[in-house]
């Protein structure tokens, strides 16, 4: 790759094209990837002490989550069938998943473009940089919905795994909370969706230089005599 290419990387239109790819694969990352348990500790009269967990993890489709051991065997009866969380989450975790992964094939299709073909680029009479630039607010869009999207489900996440366990407190059987996974990765994807939502409103503003609207408009031309 020649040297001029290798510039734009140092200049805003390459640069942030780049930081694009580069935070969209943590914002889906750190959501895709995450594995969670919600814990209670069950203490029967007579009984000795009893540990069930329910895990989870990306959709966050919470009320399938089951705890494990059965809590049927448990206490003499005292649940009559198994217990799940509460709540589906899983929209908003896809939601933001697929703008994640959208945004990094787009950022590295634009900057595979301008690495290659910035002459055409440049050159296609103002066309290219005018469908870079729809592309560009259309996904500054999707990232403000998503990443809002998102942030609310994972409140919602948060108490639903907060909540005590249903069936308790009863007469000889005390629920105790034993724990809940930490949150700080789900807590940082949507530092990183908002994050991703600022390069690509500002990206639009470089984009937008590159457009016929921005260019100055040619010198008319004088009547030869």
């Amino acid at each position: 790759m020649s040297g001029p290419r290798l510039r734009l990387l140092r200049e805003p239109l390459g640069l942030v094209r780049g930081l694009q790819a580069f935070f969209s694969i943590f914002a889906f990352a750190t959501v895709g990837g995450y594995g969670g348990a919600v814990s209670f500790r069950i203490s029967c009269f007579g009984q000795s002490n009893v540990t069930v967990t329910a895990p989870f993890a990306y959709p966050f489709r919470l009320n399938e989550a089951t705890f494990s051991p059965s809590l049927t065997g448990l206490c003499n009866g005292t649940w009559p069938r198994d217990l799940h969380l509460v709540g589906d989450f899983s929209s908003s975790a896809r939601f933001f998943v697929a703008v994640a992964v959208l945004a990094f094939l787009a950022s590295m299709a634009a900057l595979g473009l301008y690495l290659g073909y910035l002459h055409l680029y440049r050159g296609a009479g103002g066309r290219l940089p005018l469908l870079d630039l729809v592309a560009t607010v259309a996904l500054s869009f999707l990232w403000l919905v998503s990443s809002s999207a998102w942030a609310k489900a994972l409140g919602d996440v948060k108490t639903s795994t907060a909540a005590s366990l249903p069936g308790c407190p009863q007469l000889n059987v005390t629920c105790s909370p034993a724990g809940v996974t930490p949150m700080g990765s789900l807590n940082v994807s949507v530092i990183f969706g908002f994050l991703n939502l600022l390069l690509w409103v500002g990206s639009s503003w470089f984009v937008y230089k590159e457009t016929e609207f921005h260019r100055p408009a040619p010198p008319a031309a004088t009547p030869t005599a």
